[in-house]
């Protein structure tokens, strides 16, 4: 069997690690898996499905593109009776938008822990400026629970909302916000590893503002959190499981099977937490054995 993996941009860590988790649980029944990196180009998508469809795999995982924008792609696929399987490829969870299903944690789940986050550290007296990522609907589905959720604080002071294609570094924002701004709610890490250049981590051992965001729980996310660097919390997924799943979802789909049904439940990771489930090797691993339960599934 082959499964064909096309990711968004495989500089993305989270997608990366994902992949890792596809190719450790294909292993684990004997199936192959074939990556495609678009490269974080969306005009590649087109060429990465054709590629896909000519290799007749068992199913394509599609990590982190938009289901909507590939509806041709998928359409194709279905044609050819290849199911895809999304990862972060949907505003929801389960079936959507032409997949098979959509692998994650709930997107508004994630993005109100994060706001929430903020709200509470702050007694309910933050001024937070909210970077937010609308490049899939997955990730505008999160950046707009953060939104709703720091206007709701009514003591609270939404300051800005910035892309965070287009989002200013930490310098900029001080200067613009001065003491009043006192989080950075970020609708993931990579927007806070972005915000930290050379120059700013000079200065941040005296820095006083927190940052939290809503995914993915990258390492270096992780070790911002256990040095109390900047960021005290993200909302992190268990990447490596989820890769797992998705090979599930993939044999389901195969045997003409509903979906799992199955959710990632949110977890928040903070100093207080950071010991555990993963955090010294500074990813979120659940402490059950999945890749046990999931080989009996599998009769592995």
């Amino acid at each position: 069997g082959l499964i064909v993996f096309i990711g968004s941009d495989f500089r993305d860590a989270g997608v990366t690690a994902v992949a890792n988790g596809v190719k450790e649980a294909a292993a684990a029944i004997g199936w192959n898996v074939q990556p495609i990196d678009c490269y974080g180009m969306p005009s590649r998508r087109a060429e990465a499905f054709s590629r896909a469809l000519a290799l007749r795999p068992a199913g394509i995982v599609l990590a982190s593109i938009d289901a909507k924008d590939a509806a041709k792609d998928l359409a194709a696929a279905t044609a050819a009776k290849v199911p895809v399987v999304g990862w972060h490829a949907a505003a929801r969870i389960g079936p959507a938008d032409g997949l098979f299903t959509n692998v994650g944690t709930d997107p508004k789940e994630a993005g109100q822990i994060a706001a929430l986050l903020s709200v509470v550290e702050s007694k309910g007296k933050a001024g937070v400026v909210l970077l937010t990522d609308n490049s899939t609907g997955y990730a505008a589905a999160k950046s707009a629970a953060m939104v709703d959720t720091i206007k709701k604080c009514q003591t609270c002071a939404l300051l800005g909302v910035s892309d965070m294609a287009a989002a200013p570094d930490l310098g900029t924002l001080r200067k613009q916000y001065g003491a009043k701004l006192t989080h950075i709610v970020a609708a993931n890490d990579q927007s806070i590893d972005q915000l930290v250049s050379p120059v700013v981590k000079a200065s941040l051992g005296a820095e006083k503002l927190q940052a939290v965001a809503a995914g993915n729980g990258l390492p270096s996310a992780y070790q911002r959190i256990a040095s109390h660097t900047l960021q005290d919390g993200t909302v992190p997924e268990p990447l490596s499981m989820q890769g797992w799943q998705l090979v599930d979802e993939v044999l389901r789909a195969d045997n003409g099977d509903k979906p799992s049904g199955f959710v990632t439940a949110p977890y928040l990771v903070t100093a207080e937490n950071n010991a555990f489930h993963g955090g010294p090797k500074h990813m979120f691993e659940p402490s059950y054995n999945y890749r046990a339960e999931y080989r009996k599934l599998w009769g592995k």
